[in-house]
């Protein structure tokens, strides 16, 4: 497959190191998990009487601990993750102690996040290794690391995710040295943690602040950090820690609800890596520290997730990369999905490619690792469970996920979608798909950009109304996916496109209601997908013009090199071929739009990026009522 620019890769890798306050956005509670709340008997009384006093106890305790210490003696998976962390806490050593640079630019506070997670990154390098080792160097890095943080004028609350990364690594350093840091230095810690840590997140004007009830990511992120953060001072200040989990654990039922009822996360797959990544150290940190974690394991969808997570990556090893995702996988995926191994017994969910090669071979790994090994040492086997062939996930933002059987030699993938671009981070894709076959991506989706480039530039990238900026780059409006579009128009920001059939086994399909998305442009339509052979992939739209109705656009977006050839096109990529059979309207000629480059200089430049398209008036469907049916299938 052919290689995007190699800076614009680069630039959608760091998309997360610049969030925006669009991250805030509501999305709406799913019915099925409303009536199951998490337990919260957190009160004064009952920290005092039921956190566990000595140290550490979070994500460890002694009993973890005693598990830890036995697989890294007899488990070789256990093993060769230790070794990977101290190989990254080596070069954590050979670094400057961490520093902060806030410009005065309002907008470029957002840095800060950067400076949050690398360090955390080290704390979690840091820490792990000297819990293991008890080596007293680790021990005055990590302090040294601790002071400089703590030092910090401000951990930039006016973009709280910072805080909440910050927070929890401060605590985690203060819980895995178990009180072997100078006293002058915990009591620094502590202090941070209160006054840069949670009482901004109590503002003056007495709003709770938006995340603490948000359904997406800065919910769960923002919230781990204020839990982590009162349980490291509980005992200085019961009533400020009680008081801010009791919120935190009530609040998490907003973002949890999300999952519900598949395990599809709202926000796709590189947003799950990062929000399910601090809902599994809550859990764990919850759960070590009272013995229990509240039933945020047991929350409709939450452990179901897991299969999201491991079916959003393809054969290719690149993401389904709908909703501002990436087509790279984040590093922390793989110790998110550790915790679920640890909870279900599934070896499906240890990445045992990548963690048993040599440290150097593993790399850099996730800012969570050290919590990782532990959850790691904590699984046992209870056999491998069933990955699906074929998936559905309902719910905010619906997606159907075909994959191979067996070895999956042909290396099919298929994922569809349904949604609303209204969501956060949401576009306007429903009905639009991705297809692999024979280790080549045939057709993309356009991904993620940039955010901090478009905020440079003063493009207002959050803003959701009908005719919102955001709608104007390829990669969010309809025209940069492979769906149907009706008289150049774009979809309807607020239309749910919904599954309403889907079927597994052999040649598993799977419906989708688009009505919504044309509200006012179409008077109904469906996209179905069917997977009829090992090799193919057949998309049939059904379709109710309205009397406005003049124009139908079939889409597919690709890089591959195309050929028109009668009743279809040939696509060529990477020395092999998929042929593209118009199976409904053979008389009309398919068209190819390039758009290398892009339309806007904003846009994302993506190398030999093209749009096929076929053109249908409206006139052609008898009685208003006509089917779109094409079939893409491999050599």
């Amino acid at each position: 497959m052919k290689k995007i620019n190699q800076l614009i890769l680069l630039t959608s890798l760091l998309t997360l190191t610049f969030i925006s306050e669009w991250a805030y956005a509501q999305l709406p509670r799913n019915q099925d998990s409303h009536t199951y709340q998490l337990e919260n008997p957190i009160s004064v009384q009952y920290l005092k009487k039921n956190l566990r006093k000595s140290q550490p106890r979070l994500v460890l305790n002694q009993a973890i601990e005693k598990k830890l210490r036995e697989k890294l003696q007899t488990d070789p998976l256990t093993q060769h993750i230790f070794q990977a962390i101290k190989y990254n806490t080596e070069s954590v050593l050979a670094m400057n102690l961490i520093t902060v640079d806030i410009p005065d630019n309002p907008r470029s506070q957002k840095n800060q996040l950067g400076i949050s997670r690398n360090f955390l990154y080290r704390v979690n390098k840091l820490g792990m290794v000297y819990f293991v080792e008890k080596d007293p160097e680790i021990l005055q890095r990590l302090n040294e690391e601790v002071l400089a943080a703590c030092n910090f004028p401000t951990w930039n609350p006016k973009h709280f995710l910072d805080v909440g990364e910050m927070s929890l690594a401060i605590a985690l350093a203060l819980d895995w040295t178990a009180g072997e840091l100078p006293k002058s230095t915990i009591t620094l810690a502590k202090q941070s943690l209160i006054e840069k840590g949670i009482m901004p997140s109590w503002p003056e004007n007495g709003e709770t602040p938006r995340w603490v009830n948000g359904t997406n990511n800065w919910n769960q992120v923002c919230n781990a950090g204020m839990i982590a953060a009162s349980i490291a001072i509980a005992e200085e200040n019961p009533e400020l820690a009680a008081k801010t989990m009791n919120r935190s654990i009530e609040g998490l039922n907003h973002a949890l609800a999300a999952y519900a009822p598949d395990g599809a996360y709202p926000e796709g797959a590189t947003y799950w890596g990062y929000g399910t990544m601090f809902s599994v150290v809550t859990a764990a940190m919850l759960e070590s520290a009272f013995g229990t974690d509240f039933g945020i394991s047991e929350y409709p969808g939450f452990k179901e997730s897991a299969n999201f997570g491991l079916l959003t990556l393809a054969p290719s090893k690149l993401l389904y990369n709908y909703a501002d995702s990436p087509d790279v996988p984040e590093l922390y995926t793989d110790f998110t999905l550790s915790w679920f191994a640890s909870k279900t017994g599934d070896k499906n969910y240890l990445n045992h490619e990548r963690f048993m090669q040599t440290p150097e071979e593993i790399g850099k790994l996730s800012r969570l690792a050290g919590a990782g090994l532990v959850w790691t040492a904590q699984f046992e086997e209870k056999g491998s469970g069933f990955i699906p062939n074929a998936w559905k996930g309902e719910g905010a933002n619906p997606l159907v996920i075909f994959t191979g059987q067996g070895e999956n030699k042909e290396g099919y993938y298929f994922g569809g979608k349904g949604g609303r671009g209204s969501i956060s981070h949401g576009n306007m894709d429903a009905g639009s798909f991705i297809f692999e076959l024979n280790g080549v991506r045939w057709v993309i989706d356009p991904g993620n950009q940039s955010y901090g480039l478009l905020s440079r530039a003063g493009f207002d990238l959050w803003s959701r109304c009908q005719e919102c900026d955001r709608w104007k780059l390829l990669t969010k409006n309809n025209f940069g996916h492979s769906t149907i579009s009706v008289d150049n128009k774009r979809h309807v920001v607020d239309g749910l496109a919904t599954i309403v059939d889907f079927k597994d086994g052999e040649k598993p399909e799977a419906t989708f209601d688009l009505t919504p998305t044309f509200e006012g442009q179409l008077k109904s339509a469906t996209r179905k997908f069917t997977k009829d052979s090992p090799r193919s992939i057949i998309i049939e739209d059904q379709i109710e013009t309205n009397d406005a109705t003049k124009l139908i656009t079939w889409q597919l977006m690709t890089q591959a090199d195309i050929k028109l050839v009668d009743g279809g096109a040939v696509l060529t990529q990477e020395g092999k071929t998929l042929r593209l059979e118009n199976l409904t309207h053979p008389e009309i000629s398919l068209s190819v739009i390039s758009l290398d480059p892009a339309p806007l200089e904003l846009d994302r430049q993506i190398e030999n990026l093209k749009r096929i398209e076929l053109r249908i008036p409206a006139w052609i469907f008898e009685g208003n009522k006509g089917e779109i049916k094409v079939r893409l299938i491999g050599e």
